[in-house]
């Protein structure tokens, strides 16, 4: 059987480039895949194991979406998660309108209006990572990140040669799962194990379906998760376009502050005027603003 295919519109413009810098640092090894012409992962939707695929296209405002015959019945919700993790509904000319008379950001937007907000295609893996990059650097955090996937990951079925071959740890698994010698510090293990445990048992739902300030709430009540952790995953989970991690080091020691030594508070502040898009602000300000 061939796989389906489904283009994916967006409005220009639309960086590959961006995207493709973005996963070449955080590619799981096994679960997800990047070349120069495309991006292909493994995904469970509705009890159904596969893989799928995006390629730009270059004589077209579209990528091109090919699915694994298992996930044919599921694309229709399958495109909507794609078209929010490559950000394909934002409207980037007005989002930069936003920007165009502001002191700090006006010339950022200015010269890089196709600038989207990367983020995941299952909450779950992105809230797992965030937890498992508390204090340690992207490279750190994908590397144990793959120690979860060798140790605790399903073999993805029918997997072929040259496709992804595991899929993500669940929340049962992780819940459970002896984790000692990982690599993290007990404490963040055991953040992470509770975490898995809330949702493994229903206790905690990972939607905006109440806001993203509600789910930041939620989050922080956890032992572990504090402000940056909850509006990270608000930011790299959900596409959530007004979430702002004003805690995170890359925005408070970001090029445009010249060296200044900003706080969180004070970053927090300044990023009021940015409202609803504090988070493509986010993106300017991590790509060198």
């Amino acid at each position: 059987m061939h796989a389906t295919e489904c283009l994916l519109t967006y409005q220009a413009p639309w960086s590959w480039s961006q995207f493709h810098a973005h996963y070449a640092l955080r590619a799981l090894p096994g679960v997800e895949q990047l070349d120069a012409h495309g991006y292909t992962r493994s995904a469970e939707l509705d009890g159904r194991c596969g893989w799928w695929r995006i390629t730009p296209l270059e004589d077209v405002a579209a990528l091109r979406l090919e699915v694994s015959p298992s996930l044919a019945p599921c694309l229709p919700q399958l495109a909507l998660r794609v078209r929010r993790m490559f950000d394909l509904d934002a409207e980037p000319l007005r989002i930069a309108a936003h920007f165009r008379d502001d002191p700090y950001l006006a010339d950022a937007f200015a010269r890089r209006p196709g600038l989207r907000l990367p983020s995941a295609f299952d909450p779950f893996e992105q809230a797992i990572r965030a937890i498992v990059g508390q204090q340690v650097s992207v490279k750190a955090a994908v590397t144990l990140a793959t120690r979860l996937v060798q140790r605790l990951g399903r073999r993805l079925p029918e997997a072929t040669p040259g496709s992804p071959q595991w899929l993500f740890p669940d929340a049962p698994s992780l819940a459970s799962a002896d984790l000692s010698g990982i690599g993290m510090p007990g404490r963040r293990v055991q953040t992470l194990q509770h975490f898995a445990a809330e949702v493994a048992a229903g206790r905690l739902q990972l939607t905006l379906d109440a806001g993203s300030q509600a789910l930041a709430e939620r989050l922080r009540s956890l032992p572990g998760i504090g402000p940056w952790t909850a509006d990270y995953i608000a930011l790299r989970a959900f596409g959530e376009a007004d979430a702002f991690p004003a805690a995170d080091l890359g925005l408070l020691k970001a090029p445009l502050w010249n060296g200044a030594s900003l706080t969180p508070r004070e970053l927090a502040r300044r990023a009021e005027a940015w409202r609803p898009w504090r988070g493509y602000a986010a993106v300017q300000l991590w790509y060198g603003a």
